[in-house]
């Protein structure tokens, strides 16, 4: 039997984890328990499309940066 939606956010509540873990999407279950990324996120949703654009560029940016200075540090 497969639970219904409902019962599956329930569940996970219950077990303080994502139905996306129960689903077996691990490697992202800990960012959605992250209050402040959390935050992040829903400020960055509210924004309209021009600045949201820049955001995620500056974002990005940075992101290719620090991969950059670890590949290099190995």
């Amino acid at each position: 039997m497969t639970p219904s939606i409902e019962v599956a956010k329930n569940i996970a509540g219950f077990l303080e984890t994502t139905v996306g873990y129960l689903l077996g999407e691990a490697d992202k279950a800990d960012l959605f328990k992250d209050p402040a990324m959390l935050q992040r996120l829903n400020d960055l949703k509210k924004l309209d499309d021009k600045n949201k654009s820049h955001i995620l560029s500056v974002l990005d940016g940075f992101l290719q940066s620090v991969k950059i200075k670890n590949i290099a540090a190995l």
